[in-house]
């Protein structure tokens, strides 16, 4: 899972880390949409904050339904990481990292406390993506979607979106964010950040044309201050911005701060085209300077996620401190880079049962509409002994959930 919870599996680093990226250097990009130099806000902006949320058990419903359906033995039955894009054709593509396959048995008899199992032995992946279609889950890819780069490093798919295939071009790719991971000891059990890469999936067959290394952090001593970028993307006025994180201390919270990062639409997969925000200014080599994060009372888990509302961006993050492990913050802003106002309007979403944890909140506005939100969180097993057991006994425990949020003016 993350760095917010303790990690359930040594051997798999289940779950996701926090992320951004490094650069180093100072040389500014030219050929890009017209910039005046300054930070990116809106004239309209205003505070705002979640002023409402119920469960979306529709959504969490189909989910349940889809992995415990013993059909097949080669598709999704739980993961986390859970992110989505719609593509043309009307299709929404959930990405997820750690992943079981496998089938699911339902108890014979349902009562008290007996629920849906998978075997301990059931395949888990690092990743995958599942296709749904008017609501409705269709299908799992083969997985892993993303292969592993090298022995003892794993992808964790992360932001993804549609875009020209080139600036100006007809013909549309999706565009996928990777974090790079590679096995570490205590406390880097969920992996050390390595690279963030970008992957581009043909349409609309979604093939895996392509795997461009857009940031390398091996040089980068300190674990925690390498940065990958991806955690959330939006775009706005010809750019597509993407945000991400440092790891801070793995096993504190808070600890981690936010970036930001811009690319011109249609070239996420240039490394070249890929300015960071480092304070001053937008600049293509730079280490960039976080946009959020205090190490105390401000920051960001492990990953978070960012929507425009009415010119006003709003983000959304685990909360500071042991909160962390159940209740969902914000804050809003007025650019990509801030200054970001808050935390405010926490509010803790349903966990299964006791001794399990949420992390991950991700928005996903192309399920929203009239107002509304949705909004996805991971779910998984506190505590690090039986973790493994406890996710293959029970395995709700191991699926995002989703509410509904409406926002409204922060007073």
């Amino acid at each position: 899972m993350s760095d917010d919870v303790v990690r359930v599996r040594q051997r798999t680093g289940t779950g996701i880390g926090l992320v951004l990226a490094l650069i180093l250097g100072a040389v500014l990009v030219s050929g890009l949409p017209e910039d005046d130099g300054r930070p990116d806000g809106d004239g309209d902006c205003a505070p705002r904050t979640v002023a409402s949320w119920t469960a979306d058990d529709g959504l969490t419903g189909e989910f349940a339904r889809y992995g415990d359906d013993a059909a097949r033995a080669d598709d999704w039955t739980g993961g986390d990481g859970t992110h989505s894009v719609r593509l043309p054709d009307g299709r929404l593509l959930w990405l997820f990292s750690d992943t079981y396959l496998g089938r699911v048995h339902r108890p014979p008899n349902p009562v008290g406390e007996a629920y849906a199992w998978r075997d301990t032995t059931a395949p888990l992946v690092r990743n995958s993506g599942v296709l749904m279609r008017d609501g409705r889950l269709e299908g799992t890819l083969p997985a892993p979607l993303f292969p592993d780069p090298a022995p003892d490093q794993w992808r964790w798919p992360v932001a993804a979106r549609v875009e020209p295939r080139s600036p100006g071009s007809d013909d549309q790719v999706v565009r996928v964010l990777l974090w790079v991971r590679t096995a570490g000891q205590d406390p880097w059990v969920y992996g050390v950040p390595t690279a963030t890469e970008v992957a581009t999936l043909s349409l609309p067959d979604l093939r895996v044309e392509s795997i461009v290394k857009v940031l390398g952090q091996e040089q980068v001593a300190d674990f925690s201050r390498r940065v990958l970028f991806g955690t959330t993307l939006l775009e706005k006025d010809g750019w597509t911005y993407v945000f991400g994180g440092d790891d801070g201390r793995p096993a504190a919270r808070p600890a981690s701060h936010a970036y930001v990062a811009r690319v011109p639409e249609g070239r996420l997969a240039d490394p070249s085209a890929w300015e960071y925000w480092n304070g001053p200014a937008w600049q293509s080599r730079a280490r960039p300077r976080p946009v959020l994060g205090d190490g105390r009372r401000t920051g960001v888990g492990s990953a978070f996620s960012v929507v425009r509302d009415d010119g006003t961006y709003v983000l959304f993050t685990m909360a500071a401190g042991a909160k962390g492990l159940t209740t969902v913050a914000s804050y809003w802003a007025c650019s990509p880079t801030g200054p970001w106002h808050g935390p405010s309007a926490e509010f803790a979403p349903a966990l299964p049962q006791q001794g399990t944890a949420a992390y991950n909140p991700q928005t996903h506005p192309e399920l929203g509409g009239d107002g509304r939100l949705v909004l996805s969180y991971d779910v998984n097993w506190l505590e690090s002994a039986g973790a493994a057991v406890m996710l293959s006994r029970n395995v709700s425990l191991y699926r995002p959930r989703f509410v509904t949020i409406r926002l409204g003016a922060d007073r």
